[in-house]
């Protein structure tokens, strides 16, 4: 079995598995075009803009040719390269009015207001830094997706905050209170990206570190991007290309995108989805 081959049998796998669970419905809002391997969106709250980081290339490769876009709420362009110096910048976070942006084994600090990179902080034993959240109290989270790790950054100090196999390949994380809400790959990760085990949705104790799964939502994919939005969480997967809500103890599909959704971002009514392999970024109203 070759590779692409591999990849459209697991994905249509998960979306077998998913067809146990409820169906919804989001609709798609608008669609922007023109990016370079889009990974993440973050929607920036404080200038109402949504910011759009573009790998440009592999996901693994450090070749300088990474670089971030600015898009309006409602879809416009407003700068395609915003900020660069960056290799293959995925997840991104807020704090103290600097953006961090996960990018492999370092973290990049990009000025809000310039968009200048004014620091890089590099991170000592990570393998493949994915997605970011900042918590209330400011500290900034990133998931080391290959090694099984959340790191924490406050200002530029970097710390291990948590590693452990339970985390079952983390990707995408969300502050959510007390907690942190982590999507799981799954557990088993080949080189394909395909996994012996689905992944879902853990929550991790800020205080604790205890890691417990979401009841309902333990096994349901590949999971990529994580957000929340009042009352629920809405998370992407990957390989089959699904976006899905869970609450109240369910997973429900909303819309069924092509392979490769990522890391979304939301403005707390719309969901951000950058759809990496067509180089768009689709909007949807669950």
């Amino acid at each position: 079995m070759t590779l692409s081959t591999r990849v459209q049998t697991t994905a249509a796998l998960l979306a077998l598995a998913l067809s146990g669970t409820q169906a919804g419905h989001a609709a798609e809002a608008w669609r922007a075009d023109g990016f370079q391997t889009p990974e993440s969106v973050l929607f920036d709250k404080a200038n109402g803009r949504l910011i759009v980081t573009n790998m440009n290339g592999g996901p693994g490769d450090a070749d300088g040719n990474g670089y971030l876009s600015l898009l309006s709420p409602g879809g416009k362009l407003i700068s395609r390269g915003w900020a660069s110096g960056m290799d293959a910048p995925k997840g991104m976070a807020i704090a103290d009015d600097r953006l961090y942006v996960a990018d492999i084994t370092k973290v990049r600090v990009v000025d809000l207001a310039s968009g200048r990179l004014v620091s890089t902080i590099d991170v000592k034993g990570a393998v493949f830094l994915n997605d970011m959240t900042a918590d209330p109290r400011g500290s900034v989270f990133v998931t080391d997706m290959l090694a099984n790790a959340i790191y924490r950054i406050d200002g530029d100090r970097v710390e291990l905050w948590l590693k452990d196999d339970a985390l079952a390949t983390p990707n995408g994380i969300a502050a959510d209170g007390d907690r942190l809400i982590v999507g799981s790959w799954g557990a088993g990760m080949r080189a394909d990206f395909t996994t012996e085990q689905p992944g879902g949705l853990l929550a991790v104790d800020l205080e604790s570190k205890a890691i417990a799964a979401l009841p309902g939502a333990e096994k349901f994919g590949n999971i990529d991007g994580v957000v929340v939005a009042g009352n629920a969480v809405f998370a992407t997967d990957y390989l089959s290309g699904t976006l899905c809500r869970y609450a109240d103890g369910k997973v429900e599909r909303l819309a069924a995108l092509k392979p490769g959704s990522a890391d979304i971002g939301t403005d707390g009514t719309t969901i951000f989805v950058p759809m990496m392999n067509e180089g768009e970024v689709v909007a949807l109203r669950p």
